[in-house]
């Protein structure tokens, strides 16, 4: 025993089994979000049951989808008002279950919970129908009759055929709108500003001639009079799309026989998922997480798609990363090959380490302060004075976003390019520069492409940090919604000066800030993974990259 100790493989086992429980544990973590997120978008089986003691007047009939069920003691079911029978004791365990109603508008709550002890058996009805709404969450109920202008088209037997039918084409009125609305007037409103600000620097230009200047403002005007009368012309065309819009409705019924109208421009998707066959559920499922990755959010986040959140992420790390790159190189290769080895160099590179255990809410603070409130504040009274009081780089955008991450990450790079340098071999410097090659030849042209893989290793931490951070994010650019994309066909294509969405802050904002806390539940599970899964993307590129690297000058050093 005494042998096997000094041998050292106790250690080796506990080093082992420290992996282990770890891999494990990052594992099980990526199951449980994997589980609770996916399964939100399978379609769920509606059920029908009657609740309470209708002899007694009491009863009432529920549809719904079951969420889950909860286990709770007798006197927590009493507390609850649940009536439960006098024979149980406070031992006994009464189940309940959270059923998803939807009907917001109708019942005033999507979620409410019932005791198994006053519920009738289930039914599965199968005209039972669920429509995801752009406006006041999902409706669940049963299908009556289709009107075109107040007119019946279709009920019966025909009646889910037409209803798909018109839904595709109210989508796809829909969908033109939204691109008018978006794109097209949206160019003519930022000619029109840019016009506006041109008029008033010419108005306030005192070196400008008359003549010249009567001759730029009648230009303008002209100009604005064109986009005036295309801006009409796309008035029209929208109160045309709208009106389409409100041709068709749907008449539907809830669970008490209620009947309701519903328009079907304000219908994004129906489906009746007890009539579905496994085959069926599978592709119902692929369009739903489809739906989620592709589209924009609704309902205050609490619905819809995450695709602004995705994209604000990866173009804020990506443009991080072309900011951090070259800075954190230079100050490495600067700190390891020129600067005076002495006192105040280790004294720069303790500062450095220190700068890597900064809180990031702290690097927030800074760049509010520096990038926006000082920085952004002198480009705007530098260029940008025509625009002021309204502020262009004077406010949270993209590039502060990015500036504050590649801070933050800086200490990352430059530690990891000097460890990367100081483990080049002497011999491979002696050996350029006694074939005649320069200090400045031997670094850039022999010592740094063989550290380069070291860098990418700096710039993988850093991708993995920045992707997840939030909290220095919410000062300088991050908003729960983006009315649009920072990148778009206008130029300059990229607008630095726009805020963003990001993935951490809408899981923040879902999960904590979400008036409907049951419907966000799942949503905080699936924007969670798709988080882990583009963090993972983006290191697993730039470990290729980092792996190609080595392969390329490892088979030019042999």
């Amino acid at each position: 025993m005494k042998s096997w100790w000094k041998s050292g493989a106790p250690w080796i086992w506990l080093n082992g089994g420290a992996v282990a429980i770890s891999v494990i544990m990052v594992l099980g973590l990526i199951g449980l979000i994997a589980v609770r997120g996916l399964s939100h978008f399978y379609p769920t089986e509606i059920v029908e049951f009657q609740v309470g003691d209708p002899e007694l007047g009491i009863g009432q009939m529920i549809l719904g989808e079951h969420v889950r069920s909860e286990s709770i003691p007798v006197p927590v079911a009493r507390d609850a008002g649940i009536a439960v029978p006098p024979e149980l004791e406070n031992d006994d365990i009464v189940v309940r279950h959270l059923i998803k109603q939807g009907n917001r508008d109708v019942t005033g709550q999507d979620f409410a919970w019932y005791a198994e002890l006053q519920m009738s058996e289930w039914q599965a009805p199968v005209d039972a129908m669920r429509i995801e709404r752009r406006e006041w969450g999902d409706f669940i109920g049963f299908p009556l009759r289709v009107l075109e202008n107040g007119e019946v088209i279709a009920e019966g037997e025909g009646l889910w055929d037409a209803l798909q039918e018109r839904i595709a084409r109210s989508n796809n009125l829909y969908r033109e709108l939204r691109q008018i609305e978006r794109n097209d007037v949206g160019i003519i409103s930022a000619e029109m500003e840019q016009l506006r600000i041109r008029q008033r620097a010419l108005q306030r230009n005192p070196d400008i001639a008359a003549d010249a200047l009567a001759i730029e403002l009648e230009n303008i005007s002209a100009r604005q009079a064109e986009l005036q009368s295309a801006f009409q012309d796309l008035q029209v065309e929208i109160s045309a799309l709208r009106n389409a819009l409100n041709r068709d409705t749907l008449v539907a019924s809830v669970v008490g026989g209620q009947e309701v109208q519903i328009r079907l421009g304000d219908i994004v998707h129906a489906v009746q998922p007890n009539s579905l066959s496994f085959p069926q559920k599978v592709v119902e499922y692929a369009q739903e997480f489809w739906k989620f990755i592709s589209g924009e959010p609704r309902e205050a986040n609490t619905a819809g798609g995450i695709f602004p959140a995705i994209f604000g992420t990866v173009t804020m790390v990506l443009l991080m990363s072309l900011i951090v790159s070259p800075f954190g190189v230079l100050a490495a290769i600067y700190l390891r090959e020129y600067a005076h080895q002495g006192p105040l160099l280790r004294l720069i590179r303790i500062s450095v380490y220190n700068l890597a255990g900064v809180p990031s809410i702290v690097y927030g603070v800074f760049g509010l302060g520096f990038f926006i409130y000082t920085l952004g504040g002198s480009i705007d009274q530098l260029f940008y004075s025509d625009r002021l009081p309204s502020p262009t780089f004077g406010s949270p955008a993209l590039i502060w976003v990015s500036l504050t991450l590649a801070l933050l990450t800086l200490p990352v790079v430059i530690v990891s390019t000097e460890e990367g340098l100081s483990r080049i071999p002497v011999n491979i410097r002696q050996g350029s520069l006694a074939l005649g090659a320069t200090k400045s030849e031997t670094l850039w042209r022999v010592v740094v492409p063989i550290a380069t893989p070291a860098m990418m290793t700096g710039m993988i931490l850093a991708i993995a940090r920045a992707a997840g951070e939030v909290a220095p994010l919410m000062l300088v650019g991050v908003v729960k919604l983006a009315p649009t994309l920072p990148v778009d066909g206008s130029f300059p294509f990229l607008h630095l000066d726009r805020q963003i969405m990001h993935l951490g802050f809408h899981i923040y904002d879902v999960g904590f800030q979400s008036p409907n806390v049951e419907a966000a539940r799942p949503l905080v599970y699936a924007t969670a993974l798709v988080l882990v899964i583009l963090i993972i993307v983006l290191n697993l590129a730039a470990i290729s990259i980092r792996n190609r690297l080595r392969e390329k000058f490892r088979a030019a050093s042999d």
